[in-house]
């Protein structure tokens, strides 16, 4: 159609101008009309690109899969890394894809379903054999399975929000688990489940600790687990829930949660496909040479005909 219109534009001023003059201007033309099109066509790839990318990110969240990099010690040990080893080597395992799931170290499941699990293994095997394979402990060590436990505390610590929201992919959480025996030379070998519960949902494992020893009501057996929430956590507030274990045994001897503390209430939360780092972008417009010309160009040529017209009359 725009040809069209230049062909006639052309057909009624042949009358008036010479050959040379008359391709130049068709050319003029052609380009100006070049340099009011090409932009509306980036506008619509654009568009065509921000369509595809809201396709993609609704597939995404249709199958939506969670991943969670967590690492679990005692805070006390002489062996206990620092935060910012723990830290820099949940980051190293993000990068080999060696998370949680792929480890059994979070299983995705609801607390009910967990629990449930444990009773079902328990009835398939011996408790004797379990007993076996504990850790060495003193000579007055025996079970407490029978209620003597108790988690005297449970705090939570919020650590890395790359986009500034207010909502944090690296959180950790640490509880002091004690047996209340009265006798501080009594040891158990215990281990948690770690759950979270989103917007006051169901409580979702998210993490077991390694076995570890507890002595007494002592507080240097203090456990710590630093997570960091890969994929699948939308922003949100979430609670948290310890429930502790001895191993070999498949009751729940102690738990403590957001009903005992406010630190582990509400923690505002988002894997990091949601926490993507602010980069701000300058957009800097300069003339470009070519355009210049072709604007000089058109001045001149319009300048030319009137030129001429003048000429003819």
């Amino acid at each position: 159609m725009m040809n069209n219109f230049i062909k006639q534009l052309t057909l009624k001023i042949t009358s008036r101008f010479s050959t040379i003059l008359l391709t130049t201007l068709q050319l003029t033309l052609m380009l100006t009309v070049m340099m009011i099109t090409l932009p509306s066509f980036a506008v619509e790839a654009d568009n065509a690109n921000e369509i595809a990318n809201t396709v993609s990110t609704v597939e995404i969240k249709n199958t939506k899969v969670v991943q969670s990099y967590s690492s679990g010690q005692i805070a006390s040990s002489t062996e206990s890394a620092t935060q910012e080893q723990v830290l820099k080597d949940i980051k190293q395992r993000v990068l080999l894809g060696d998370s949680d799931q792929e480890n059994n170290k979070a299983l995705n499941t609801t607390r009910e379903s967990m629990i449930n699990q444990k009773y079902q293994q328990a009835r398939n095997r011996s408790v004797a054999k379990n007993i076996a394979a504990l850790p060495r402990l003193n000579q007055t060590s025996r079970s407490f399975s029978d209620g003597t436990f108790a988690i005297y505390e449970g705090y939570s610590q919020l650590i890395e929000d790359l986009d500034a929201d207010g909502y944090f992919q690296t959180f950790s959480v640490t509880f002091d688990a004690d047996l209340l025996t009265g006798n501080p030379h009594d040891e158990a070998v215990v281990y948690a489940e770690l759950y979270l519960s989103e917007d006051g949902g169901p409580w979702v494992h998210y993490y077991s600790t390694d076995n570890f020893v507890i002595h007494g009501e002592s507080s240097d057996d203090e456990f710590e687990v630093y997570s960091t929430l890969e994929q699948g956590f939308s922003s949100n507030h979430y609670d948290i829930l310890i429930d502790l274990y001895e191993v070999g045994y498949p009751n729940i001897v102690a738990s403590y949660s957001s009903d005992d503390s406010n630190s582990l209430y509400g923690l505002p939360l988002e894997s990091s496909d949601y926490d993507l780092e602010y980069v701000e972008y300058y957009t800097e417009v300069h003339s470009d040479g070519g355009s210049s010309s072709v604007i000089i160009l058109i001045i001149m040529m319009i300048a030319l005909s009137i030129r001429q017209i003048k000429f003819n009359k």
